[in-house]
């Protein structure tokens, strides 16, 4: 069985935007940051809410509510209110398609 599932087409991403897709009951956010590609899922432990609409500065994307911080690369919480990292999910390219790998329950 293949883990891996197909979210885009990579050239449809461009740097500093992000995607967003379902994969096993997973919301997961894809973003593009100098020409790679990383993805953590898309809430924010602080309190629950989603977090890939909020403002990207650098590799670190800031929760809309309350300001809290993580790092895109690493899902590693940078900023309080929050006190602990986001899932964050391998990513590969295949033949120009974005591929990430989620957990399977």
């Amino acid at each position: 069985m293949n883990d891996w599932v197909d979210v885009g087409a990579e050239q449809a991403l461009a740097d500093g935007e992000h995607l967003l897709a379902d994969i096993q009951g997973y919301s997961v956010a894809v973003f593009k940051i100098a020409g790679e590609c990383f993805a953590i899922e898309d809430v924010c432990t602080h309190d629950g809410t989603e977090i890939a609409s909020g403002e990207l500065e650098g590799d670190e994307i800031i929760c809309p509510r309350h300001g809290a911080r993580f790092c895109v690369r690493t899902g590693a919480v940078k900023c309080a209110p929050a006190y602990e990292d986001v899932a964050s999910f391998p990513v590969q390219i295949m033949h120009g398609r974005i591929q990430v790998k989620v957990p399977q329950y």
